[in-house]
């Protein structure tokens, strides 16, 4: 049965192909030679009903069936022909003008298009933009702060630190109060000698609230530099990744170092506003090292923009700033404009607590416990410097440790100062101005501290001589060196306007350099040199040819009533002249 079934699939398929192939040569010939008539093939008409399924199908049927198939012709139809429409005006020829004016709308409409889009996304760019500076600015102010543990391990403070390695100084508490914001409605200056702990005591003030509402950098002499990194601080980029520079228009960024601080300011104002609302708390700028910008044009310049910002957040409690110096010129030149600010001045630690901090660094390093002679000695020589002391207590030989800072602050003293003699060249006489000066100040607080009744107090320690700003000027003969020492630590001026050396080891080089036999009288020899090239600088030499070669002057009143006087020349005769007379 399968295989009857088989065969005639096989027999169909073949009756298909070759119907394929008729049907297509038809095509082209039936057309020509058939009437136009339509007549049914395919499917075959139904069989009748005395040929059912059990009759079965036999050759005859079947060869029938395909030949009458085969031979059937292919029905043609030829397609309805479409209703002619009635003329529109579209169809009309369009002129010239038409066409153009249709190009240009069709052009006009797609730059309109497309301006609106680049528009449409160049402000939404810029407003994300802006609202995205304002929120890395909030988070540079969140807790957590990375600066604040790469500070605190540059200063060496243990995060936290223990009670053992801290030293609690009493500008300590108020500090913490400012950095908290407890203490609002001012900014502060926080001035002291180099190495007396202002910085770990702003870091230590941090530590405790982790930083939060907080951002610190170090200044710097370059206004280029000192934009970097208050951007650094604030995580502002002043328009660096902003899109629009790559046009060709002026971007933003376009402009001096100047105006980058003033537009950080602006958005640090945008910021300060939002923690106001939600904190009631000012945020806290700390300014470190200011003394290091520059006393010129450009660094009074940035020094005014940060103080009325200061003293325009500080009203308006939106922010406190905290400039930190060593030197006094900021202070001289805040003093000017300053209504809000106030003055914290940081020292040398007193005797007792000076003693107490090296026992506790001598104990974090070595585990050693010293006696209170040794510390007492030590204290004697470097006072209570928090640098000196940590130094020291670092070190295996204390005592030899406390004579090489004396030396060191001596050489550096000396390679600055010191005079050259009634031997020197007029060629460094500028130079050699300030050398003596600067020696004769010296020789002055050496002078002064043996009349002093008290130069050690036992519970507060050393009592350094001093002098009023103005008397050292006057000592010094000039007013424009003190601050030039000042800024390279040969002598301190106080927030009070006292003049002093900068550290007790400096004071004990003052004391050993003029302690040395024939110093006064070298001094003395250098600053008559002084006065002599000075003196020939101001003196004019007039030669009169006609006296020198023996001619003589007769001075005489006119006859007349005027009052002048008349001047006569008598040049020498010659001897020739003469012998010829008495021959």
């Amino acid at each position: 049965m399968f295989a009857r079934h088989g065969a005639r699939s096989r027999v169909l398929s073949n009756c298909h192909a070759r119907t394929r192939t008729r049907i297509s040569i038809s095509i082209s010939i039936v057309p020509q030679i058939l009437p136009q008539t339509t007549r049914r093939v395919w499917p075959p008409p139904p069989r009748p009903l005395h040929q059912g399924r059990n009759q079965g199908f036999s050759s005859s049927t079947r060869a029938s069936t395909r030949a009458d198939r085969d031979s059937a012709p292919i029905p043609i139809t030829e397609p309805e022909p479409e209703p002619e429409r009635p003329p529109r005006v579209e169809d009309a020829p369009q002129s010239l003008f038409a066409k153009a004016l249709e190009s240009a709308l069709t052009t006009l409409a797609s730059v309109v298009v497309l301006g609106v889009g680049f528009a449409t996304a160049g402000y939404v760019y810029h407003k994300a933009y802006k609202q995205m500076q304002l929120k890395k600015i909030e988070n540079a102010f969140e807790p957590g702060d990375p600066v604040l543990e790469m500070a605190a391990v540059g200063k060496e403070i243990p995060s936290p630190p223990m009670p053992q390695h801290w030293v609690q100084r009493e500008e300590q508490s108020k500090i913490d109060a400012i950095i908290d914001g407890s203490e609002k409605g001012h900014y502060y200056l926080i001035m002291g000698d180099k190495g007396c702990g202002k910085s770990s005591m702003l870091l230590e003030a941090m530590r405790k609230i982790d930083g939060e509402g907080c951002a610190m950098f170090e200044a710097h002499s370059d206004l280029e530099l000192f934009r970097i990194r208050l951007g650094k601080a604030l995580d502002y980029e002043f328009h660096e990744d902003y899109i629009g520079g790559y046009f060709s228009e002026r971007g933003p960024r376009d402009t001096t170092a100047l105006l980058d601080i003033e537009r950080a300011l602006n958005k640090l104002e945008k910021v300060a506003l939002r923690h106001r609302k939600r904190k009631n708390k000012p945020l806290i700028l700390i300014i470190n090292q200011t003394q290091l910008i520059r006393d010129d044009h450009d660094g009074r310049d940035l020094l005014e923009l940060l103080q009325q910002r200061a003293e325009q957040w500080a009203a308006s409690n939106l922010v406190t700033m905290i400039f930190n110096s060593d030197d006094y010129w900021i202070l001289e030149r805040f003093k000017q404009l300053a209504t809000r600010m106030e003055m914290i001045s940081v020292g040398d630690l007193p005797k007792q607590q000076a003693l107490s901090a090296l026992q506790r660094y001598r104990y974090r390093y070595f585990k050693e416990v010293l006696d209170k002679k040794v510390l007492e000695e030590i204290y004697d020589r470097v006072g209570g410097r928090l640098s000196f002391l940590n130094r020291v207590a670092k070190s295996r030989d204390m005592l030899g440790t406390c004579d090489s800072i004396m030396e060191i602050e001596k050489t550096w003293f000396l390679n600055q100062c010191w005079i050259l003699g009634s031997e020197m060249d007029d060629d460094v006489m500028d130079q050699q101005k300030w050398a003596s000066a600067a020696m004769v100040l010296a020789q002055a607080l050496v002078d002064k501290e043996a009349d002093m009744d008290k130069t050690y107090d036992p519970e507060t320690g050393h009592v350094l001589p001093s002098f009023p700003m103005h008397e050292a000027q006057q000592i010094m003969t000039r007013a424009d060196f003190i601050r030039e020492l000042d800024r390279l630590n040969l002598f301190t001026i106080t927030s009070t306007a006292q003049v002093r050396a900068s550290s007790v080891p400096m004071h004990r080089a003052f004391k050993d350099i003029c302690g040395k036999d024939g110093f006064r009288q070298f001094l003395e020899d250098t600053l008559q040199r002084i006065a002599d090239i000075e003196s020939l600088g101001r003196t004019r030499e007039l030669v009169a040819k006609d006296l020198v070669l023996g001619g003589t002057y007769e001075i005489s009143r006119a006859p007349d009533r005027s009052g002048k006087l008349e001047v006569t020349l008598k040049q020498k005769e010659e001897e020739g002249d003469d012998n010829d007379d008495k021959k």
